[in-house]
């Protein structure tokens, strides 16, 4: 039954039709996978996402360019997302990035909010990011619902809508 309401959640998303608050129905906090509306030709799953943010993925099955999006590493959702989709820590992380540097791989591009991810993300051709569910809006897609540990602090979840004009 909750395989089903995922993938009906999922569908819901990618037409737009849907809007969830924080956290899913049964009170395990997720962390949504974006993507323009229009997704990279990708099976994005969780192993293929961690591919994708650690660069050793660069384009899809089109050739489109895979762009992904990180948030500030001082944000609780990034911590988060690099425990559980990366399996590393920021102290590995940095290394790992120390490491790709010399060899020409610069990190994912950093923005400052999940507001500023999700307009970057609907606005960009292979852009991937994540965002808290209750910052997905109709401008995107989203490809992935990743389920973070139930003790996961609610601070994560920083769903103050803050626009832009």
């Amino acid at each position: 039954m909750r395989t089903l309401v995922r993938q009906l959640t999922k569908q819901a998303f990618g037409w737009g039709l849907l809007t969830l608050a924080c956290g899913s129905s049964a009170g395990q906090p997720q962390v949504a996978i974006i993507t323009a509306p229009s997704p990279p030709q990708l099976t994005i799953d969780q192993n293929t996402l961690r591919n994708v943010y650690l660069k050793k993925i660069f384009v899809d099955g089109s050739g489109q360019r895979l762009t992904p999006v990180n948030l500030p590493s001082s944000a609780p959702l990034r911590e988060a997302f690099s425990r559980v989709v990366l399996e590393m820590d920021g102290t590995q992380l940095q290394d790992y990035w120390d490491r790709q540097y010399f060899q020409g791989v610069s990190p994912p591009y950093v923005l400052g909010s999940q507001d500023a991810v999700v307009r970057f993300v609907s606005t960009t051709p292979g852009a991937i990011g994540y965002v808290a569910t209750c910052h997905v809006d109709a401008s995107v897609r989203v490809a992935l619902l990743i389920n973070l540990p139930p003790h996961t602090a609610d601070d994560i979840f920083d769903c103050t809508v803050h626009h832009v004009p």
